[in-house]
């Protein structure tokens, strides 16, 4: 293995933590009683929530000091009648109208607004995580030491055979960065060193990680055009939460944040815009239950 790359072994990929004491400080489902929004779905069993809703309509109802880690991949706002390769074909960049840009200053204010309410929800030790291509990232950290936040890394996340450039006028996009922060500079963030370092061969984890884009049996059930890879949310859980803690995603997508979450015994908000996608999500949940039943 070539340490650099921070290639996890794959004896170690995607491992679940099923034999530790769970946490149950709080409980989602007396959380979101002040939404006044119905739930989509929710699982007691599985404490998991989801709300078909703007985040907007949700994150104010949230108690403050409440969710101990929030992963989010907001709108890149990069759908701008382009072009780009996928499955080697030519395709749209568009991914809908939430991903069209609305100028740099009504971009900012929507990526300041969401980050307020995240760092007000987030427990006084908790950590957010944060998704992004050049198109928003450099707004979203702007934002975020706007705010006050503590940024604790920035991983670069490394797409093991990336699709080309058909323009040949850039080199080829093979990275997304990852902003991890803490809530502020008090902040005592929790982070799971040794199993890291476990799941890296006995070696620290570097911020660079090779991880490859998502691969086509984790959209059996429908495709979102920015799905993250469970291998690579399981790695951000485990390694800044414990067992039985609150984890939230305000743009959850196909619920690759929930599945993770599940998996390894964490309690889950999770918030859509897209109807479409809350159905995806709800089939690759239940492919995880039966997963769970079937140990």
């Amino acid at each position: 293995m070539d340490e650099n790359t921070n290639q996890v072994h794959p004896a170690f990929n995607m491992p679940t933590l099923t034999q530790v004491r769970i946490n149950r400080k709080r409980g989602i489902f007396e959380l979101v009683n002040n939404i006044p929004h119905k739930p989509y779905f929710e699982d007691k069993k599985s404490n998991i929530v989801l709300f078909l809703e703007d985040c907007f309509n949700v994150l104010p109802h949230i108690q403050e000091n409440s969710v101990d880690m929030v992963f989010a991949d907001p709108p890149y706002f990069l759908s701008n009648g382009g072009i780009t390769c996928h499955a080697g074909k030519m395709v749209s960049v568009n991914k809908g109208k939430w991903d069209i840009s609305k100028g740099l200053e009504e971009n900012f204010h929507f990526t300041l607004r969401w980050l307020r309410e995240c760092q007000r929800i987030l427990t006084p030790n908790g950590t957010i995580w944060v998704s992004g291509t050049a198109h928003i990232i450099y707004t979203i950290g702007s934002a975020m030491q706007s705010l006050g936040y503590k940024i604790l890394n920035d991983i670069a996340w490394f797409k093991v055979n990336p699709p080309p450039n058909l323009s040949c006028r850039y080199f080829t996009h093979s990275t997304e960065t990852i902003i991890w922060a803490a809530k502020n500079k008090s902040s005592k963030h929790y982070f799971n060193y040794d199993l890291m370092r476990k799941m890296n061969n006995g070696k620290q984890m570097l911020s660079l990680w090779s991880i490859k884009a998502t691969g086509p049996l984790e959209k059996i059930y429908g495709k979102h055009p920015t799905q993250k890879p469970l291998e690579l949310l399981n790695r951000i859980v485990l390694a800044s939460t414990k067992p039985g803690d609150i984890v939230l995603d305000p743009f959850s997508g196909s619920s690759t944040t929930g599945i993770a979450a599940f998996r390894e015994r964490r309690q889950f908000i999770g918030v859509e815009l897209e109807e479409e996608y809350l159905k995806v999500s709800l089939k690759r949940l239940k492919d995880a239950f039966r997963e769970r039943n079937n140990d």
